[in-house]
């Protein structure tokens, strides 16, 4: 499993409820998205996200960035402030 990991700055409550709209009218991830997964985590205080989304190869990750890198940043929860692209070498359920 691979996961794309995108922090955002300058997040209101606004952009993450339009978000999720906006994810709730499309079913799901922009076509061409091909995620097995997708968590946001929101910090009011701070005005900061991290979106994690899973895939299950590296192509799909890597396809995933050109589409996701291209949106037009009114789509995004914030401006994004960093992205890692990793494979998930561990994962712990509790």
């Amino acid at each position: 499993m691979f996961v794309r990991a995108v922090r955002f700055t300058g997040v209101t409550q606004e952009r993450i409820d339009a978000l999720k709209e906006r994810i709730a009218e499309s079913g799901g991830p922009p076509e061409g998205v091909n995620t097995t997964g997708l968590e946001v985590g929101f910090d009011s205080a701070q005005g900061t996200a991290i979106v994690l989304q899973r895939f299950e190869t590296a192509a799909d990750m890597q396809e995933a960035a050109r589409i996701l890198g291209a949106m037009d940043a009114g789509e995004t929860p914030g401006t994004r402030a960093a992205v890692d692209s990793c494979e998930v070498v561990l994962e712990l359920d509790g």
